[in-house]
């Protein structure tokens, strides 16, 4: 009689995970119970709760320059995969105060919105964490399909379920692109485990192989639909600006931060023997995305289109880290991803608190003389545009300084030239908004919010504290909260450039 020998699972390396997929099933079922109480107080509490527990087993199993092989080798445990899921765990929390009166959460029930972004979170552990095709591929699904979900719960407006069905049909473009890729991939090495694909190239399958090249260009394409790297970006402006915000913050932020460590991961671990191929490919991509990114955004009025496109733009700084694909590559991406958290958070909460009560929405005018208005707003926003332009004193200069020490140390110094001028073009963009909160006139003209074409004035000095963001105290808790980070770690850097430094030695043996 055959030994069935069952795998060893070491509970320790997946109790992050296990906290997410429990977590989630207890917010379900806690949802099931009709109370007021249970709805508005208890369910997001548990989704905060869970997240919490995640975070401290993810420090927990915190190892510098270890790295724990779990699920017979189909996941890891180091410093990459635990730090870029914490940033998705701070997201979630972020979300969760920010979603307390969105209207997608009355519409589409506390219980399925937050155990959705449960689930989407539990992808992003995954595949941030995938050592191994066939799970990465899982990971992306599991991180898409609540998200396709997520971005149309505001049932009742149209733009909701348009940006829903968008982000359906084109993210299963590319993540079929991407499985095809993956199929090349592992049609050309025979291996599904990124060590066993890069054991055979060169090996088994030349670095130069049609079959090889194709699938690792396909997998590229596939990854940066989900990174919103141009000229697979299309779908960013009009998703981000027809899902409900909340959703889109997370997505801004979380969605990013997880594909880009498995884009590393992957083309760092399995296609080290390639490099000289995919490197200049991407630099190219990078050179376009910031370029389009941040031209575009220039001529928007609405502030969420603004947002998405200047995300294209940072897509663009952040894919230095992996062309680079050295530790100090690892370690300086890691860190702008971190930092991007906060000013996106801090730019996206004060969107919410505004789009809240403005019948002009997220137009530039719902922020014109804001400064005078709600100086509470108006300071985190015109933090975060200043730290997403890289202005001195900011994380987001710090940031791209060090993306910059990356691309130069790592001999891209062209690519560091164009990040420079992205940077600048940039101030048209990231300068309007703040010259809007501060110079704005006291009185604007606004756009009904029933669409029509006629406009009409609104005063500034009608606006009342009370009714902007003191009203909703949770969401100017996060604007503020993250608005301050923004300032604190382009001042104090050095506790986030140490967790940075960590996270770089996860890929110390394949840098060595």
């Amino acid at each position: 009689m055959t030994q069935l020998t069952a795998p060893h699972i070491d509970y320790q390396g997946m109790a992050p995970l296990f906290a997410l997929l429990g977590g989630s099933i207890v917010v379900l079922l806690a949802s099931l119970l009709r109370s007021r109480f249970v709805h508005r107080t208890l369910v997001p509490a548990l989704t905060v709760i869970t997240l919490g527990a995640a975070i401290g087993l993810s420090i927990w199993n915190w190892e510098p320059g270890d790295t724990k092989p779990i699920v017979e080798g189909a996941l890891a445990v180091d410093t990459l995969s635990l730090g870029i899921s914490i940033v998705c765990y701070v997201a979630g929390i972020a979300t969760v105060f920010l979603s307390l009166r969105s209207l997608a959460l009355r519409t589409a029930g506390g219980g399925e919105y937050f155990t959705l972004m449960l689930g989407s979170i539990a992808g992003m552990n995954v595949l941030a964490s995938a050592e191994n095709l066939v799970v990465l591929f899982i990971g992306l699904e599991l991180l898409s399909i609540p998200l396709y979900v997520l971005c149309a719960t505001e049932m009742r407006k149209r733009v909701s379920l348009e940006a829903g069905l968008k982000y359906l049909v084109i993210g299963s473009v590319g993540s079929g692109t991407l499985l095809y890729g993956l199929a090349f991939v592992y049609g050309a090495t025979g291996a599904t485990d990124f060590s066993a694909i890069s054991s055979a190239i060169g090996d088994k399958v030349s670095a130069t192989d049609p079959m090889l090249l194709t699938g690792i260009a396909l997998a590229a394409t596939g990854l940066a639909f989900k990174c919103s790297i141009a000229p697979f970006h299309t779908w960013t402006p009009d998703v981000y600006q027809g899902a409900p915000t909340p959703v889109t913050a997370f997505m801004a932020v979380a969605t990013k931060a997880a594909a880009f460590a498995v884009f590393l991961r992957l083309f760092v671990e399995a296609f080290p023997d390639v490099q000289p191929t995919w490197s200049n490919a991407l630099a190219a991509l990078a050179m376009v995305t910031i370029i389009v990114g941040n031209a575009a955004a220039i001529p928007q009025r609405s502030l969420k289109r603004i947002l998405a496109w200047s995300g294209v733009a940072q897509a663009g700084y952040i894919l230095t880290g992996v062309i680079v694909a050295t530790q100090i590559g690892l370690q300086a991406m890691a860190f702008y991803i971190a930092v991007y958290l906060v000013m996106n958070m801090a730019a996206f909460a004060v969107v919410i608190a505004r789009e809240r009560v403005s019948p002009a929405g997220d137009d530039i005018s719902s922020f014109e003389g804001l400064g005078r208005a709600d100086p509470w707003l108006a300071l985190p926003l015109t933090i975060a545009m200043l730290g997403l332009a890289g202005f001195p004193a900011t994380a987001g200069f710090i940031g791209k300084f060090y993306l910059l020490r990356a691309a130069i140390d790592g001999g891209w110094d062209w690519l560091a030239i164009f990040i420079v001028i992205g940077s600048v073009i940039s101030l048209g963009y990231y300068l309007k908004v703040v010259a809007a909160v501060w110079l704005g006139p006291t009185t604007v003209a606004v756009q009904p919010a029933d669409g029509a074409a006629m406009r009409r004035l609104a005063r500034v000095g009608g606006w009342s504290p009370e009714a902007e963001g003191r009203a909703q105290p949770e969401v100017l808790a996060v604007a503020v909260i993250m608005g301050a980070a923004v300032i604190v770690f382009g001042i104090v850097p050095s506790p986030l450039l140490n967790a940075a430094g960590d996270v770089g030695t996860a890929l110390q043996n394949i840098f060595a």
